[in-house]
This record gives structure tokens, sequence and C-alpha cells, in this order.
């Protein structure tokens, strides 16, 4: 039997709603809390996310908007977007038992400080223990119980395990790893690489072109995984090559749907955050600091802050000095 009973997950959202389905499956008592009080009566009236529609709440999971009712948890999944991390973390953690895990849901580096999400919660609650959760995995699937695998980390690897238990069911299968780091740079770099990968496919450049994309992305996000001491089989494992091949497939993914309408000319599509528009100045300003080539990241923040048009991107790419592949 699992040392955690209880699991509340923070932030009601698409993903936040799905991980409160796996919760509830995995035979936790779940609390899904929602800091809007008027969504979060609405989810209770209706047993249903509106931001996750047709599929229906199991009777298991309680809804709140009372952030110390949802602290009293054995379990805290945080499942903000990462640049609300701190202030979610730094709320809810003087009503947390000292020891409490705090899991991160959200991939991406801090604006600012270049923290991982481990590191936030760290110094927003010190007194939890921080993991990150992460890998390929679509909160529509996840909520309607298709088969997904994840990565769960820690630096314990006890605390770890014991919050893989805790989470896991038949359709639901999170891999355990200490390997904090590694998980974490997966997930931001890959969705800097997914926006790539929609403008590959708004510009209509072709199947081979995405292909050699995803495959050079792949390269740089593994180059900055090893600078800042990731191990090798995290980032070709599912948190790192696996949630890149996902979003780098189709529009399901945020990132990806944001760069096809880049690639298409379009405006970007309202109301629908896509965190690597947010991640990719950070990554570059990492690759910097460790003196790491990311050439398709460096073109994806250029052309989002205006500084060059697609095309010269592409362009600049493509006319790079030919070099042996590593």
């Amino acid at each position: 039997m699992s040392r955690f009973q209880t699991i509340s997950i923070i932030g009601a959202g698409a993903w936040g709603t799905a991980l409160a389905a796996v919760a509830a499956r995995a035979g936790r008592g779940v609390t899904l809390y929602a800091r809007d009080a008027a969504h979060a009566t609405e989810i209770a009236q209706a047993r249903e996310n509106p931001r996750l529609s047709g599929i229906p709440l199991a009777p298991e999971i309680a809804i709140t908007s009372d952030l110390a009712q949802a602290a009293r948890t054995d379990v805290a999944l945080i499942v903000v977007p990462a640049q609300h991390l701190r202030s979610a973390a730094m709320h809810l953690a003087p009503r947390l038992k000292h020891g409490t895990p705090i899991i991160a849901c959200a991939k991406g580096i801090e604006h600012g400080t270049h923290k991982f999400m481990t590191e936030v919660i760290a110094e927003a609650a010190p007194n939890a223990r921080p993991a990150i959760l992460s890998g390929p995995s679509f909160a529509d699937d996840v909520a309607r119980g298709l088969p997904t695998a994840v990565t769960l980390a820690a630096h314990d690897e006890q605390l770890a395990t014991a919050l893989v238990q805790a989470l896991g069911s038949a359709t639901f299968r999170p891999y355990h790893s200490t390997d904090v780091r590694g998980v974490e740079i997966g997930g931001a770099a890959k969705n800097v690489l997914a926006i790539a990968a929609g403008i590959v496919v708004g510009r209509k450049l072709g199947a081979s072109a995405l292909a050699a994309l995803t495959t050079r992305g792949f390269a740089e996000l593994a180059r900055l995984g090893r600078a800042l001491g990731a191990r090798s089989e995290t980032l070709t494992g599912l948190s790192g090559l696996g949630d890149l091949i996902l979003t780098c497939a189709g529009p399901q993914s945020r990132n990806f749907s944001a760069g096809l309408a880049l690639g298409r000319g379009e405006p970007l599509p309202a109301g629908k955050l896509a965190e690597g528009q947010y991640t990719a100045p950070v990554l570059v300003e990492l690759a910097a600091l460790h003196k790491i080539e990311m050439p398709v990241s460096q073109a994806v923040a250029a052309i989002l802050s205006g500084a060059v048009t697609i095309d010269a991107a592409i362009e600049s790419l493509l006319t790079r000095p030919f070099k042996a592949e590593e």
C-alpha cells in the first residue's frame, strides 16, 4: 500500500484536471484546486472541466477554491505555467505539513533567475521536498485513460519510487529517476523545438525537413543536457526524446500550434499558453553561458522577439557551414 494516500492538484487547467483523473485511477483521495472560485463552482456543478470538455470527473475528485483545504494532503502537484510556479509554491508552502512532496508539472525555466522548476520549489517552499513530472503526455489522452508513460524524478530515489507507486496505474506508467536536471532540461528545451517544428510545417517545408529539424533539435537538447550534468539515458528517454517526438508531431501540442501559426503568417492562438515562447530566450541565455551551440533554439528566440523574419532565420540555418554530425 502506498504511503501517500491523498493527492492535491494545484491548478485546474486541462493538464491539472487530467492529473486529478490519474490520481483517482490510482485509488487516491484527490482534491483539485482552482484559484478562481467561480471556476471551481462551475467544475463542481458540471462534474466536468470546460477546459477538458467531454470528460466527466471521477466522483472521488473533490473540487475547491480553498487553498488551506487543498494543502491538507500527503502530496501536492503544482500544475500551473512555469512562470507562475514560484507564486503558487509560496502561497501553498505555509499551509503544508513539513516534508510534503511538491511535484512540479510545468516544463520551463524561470525568467530572470534561470532556475529550473525544482530549484524554484526549493526556494519558495523550503520545507517541502521537490520532484518533477515530465514526459510525452497530452492532457486529453491522459484524462481519457489512454496508455501513457512519463518520468518522475526526485533527488531521493526512495521518494521518487514512492511517488511513482502513488500515481501509477494500468494506463499511467511513471518511471522513477534521480536525474532531476536531465528531466527538467528535456521538458523545457522540447517546447522551444516544437515551435520550430510547427514553423517548418506551417511553411510547408516537407516531411524530410521536419525529420531533420527534430533530429538536429534533439542534438541541441542533448548538448545542453550534457553540459548541465544530465544522464544520457534521461535525454534519450521519455522526458527528453520521447516528449520531443510527441510535441513535434502535431497540433495537439500548444507549442507546435504556435509555430504552425507563425509559419503560416497567422496570429498566435488566443488564450493558449505556449511555454516555449517564454523558455526560448532563457534557453539561449543558458546556452551562451555554457558556450553551447543551439542554432535552432536561437532562431526560434529571434523569430519570437521580432529580431529576424522566419525566412531569414531559415536561410541562416540552411547556410551554416558544413560539418560532421555530432
